[in-house]
């Protein structure tokens, strides 16, 4: 059995309070796009994880395996599942690898086990792992706050040319998060206008309210960051944004040829990882 497990971005991303367990309380918007992992689930005797990712940890450190463990050890199935996980998501990038692939584990062996859950069910579960897998259940346009557990669904946004960039560093979504600043934040998104932007299919106002306060953190850490930003809207892109923790940044295209133009521009500027994709509708379970 094969899953996708695809990618996501932060429309937008606020920080508003900081919560008695210790995590942030979150406003944002999240978006899937069409890049994913793949993730192949076939009947074992015992459970393994592998991928063909040497940065990737196999076995019992991937969350992979904690979303399968955690699957059988709440409805009494025994794990006899061979995970393997192909990887086309950048790791430790902000946009949900590892939260994907565990959504795919549960979305996968859900129906590999006959267990007969609903996304609803599934999305519980999910918040036990990490923030973002619950998003990554059903993906497309969604409204998350809490801890990024609590999810809103919103109409899917007109479908969108997205690049991608990561620069050759590694940024801890921990590091980012303990290091943030209220008060260093110059910029914040609008995530009540954007949710309207989105449900009548606005772009030009999705756009105008979209933000991510963490670049405050992230990008002074990493100026190569604003660099990469700035180079992409001086070759046309609609905006520039970084994505989650980062270090991703993405831009939104009005075209292919558009996309295409920018990430030739930018390999030749920078020592990166690229990718040309679209934004996703919702996934139906």
């Amino acid at each position: 059995m094969l899953e996708r497990a695809f990618a996501k971005i932060n429309l937008g991303l606020d920080i508003v309070g900081k919560r008695p367990d210790g995590y942030h309380e979150v406003n944002m918007v999240m978006q899937s796009i069409a890049l994913a992992d793949e993730v192949e689930l076939l009947p074992a005797e015992k459970i393994s994880v592998t991928t063909d990712n040497e940065d990737i940890p196999d076995g019992k450190d991937n969350l992979a395996w904690k979303a399968a463990m955690l699957l059988a050890e709440t409805y009494g199935h025994k794990p006899n599942v061979q995970i393997h996980i192909r990887k086309h998501i950048f790791s430790a990038a902000g946009l949900a690898g590892g939260s994907a692939d565990a959504a795919a584990v549960l979305r996968g062996l859900n129906r590999l086990w006959q267990l007969g859950l609903n996304a609803d069910e599934l999305e519980v579960l999910a918040a036990e792992l990490g923030s973002d897998v619950p998003f990554c259940i059903r993906g497309g346009t969604a409204a998350a706050t809490g801890r990024g557990e609590i999810l809103e669904p919103l109409a899917d946004m007109p479908e969108t040319w997205v690049v991608l960039a990561k620069p050759k560093v590694s940024v801890s979504t921990a590091w980012a998060y303990q290091n943030f600043r209220n008060e260093e934040v110059s910029v914040r998104p609008d995530i009540i206008a954007m949710k309207k932007a989105v449900k009548n299919s606005d772009k030009q106002e999705i756009l105008a309210s979209m933000g991510n306060v963490l670049e405050s953190v992230t990008c002074k850490a990493y100026p190569e960051i604003d660099a990469i930003k700035e180079t992409m809207m001086a070759n046309g892109a609609e905006i520039s944004l970084m994505s989650g923790s980062g270090p991703t940044v993405f831009c939104f295209v009005d075209s292919e040829a558009g996309g295409r133009h920018i990430a030739a521009v930018l390999r030749e500027n920078f020592t990166i990882d690229i990718e040309l994709t679209k934004t996703l509708r919702r996934n139906n379970l």
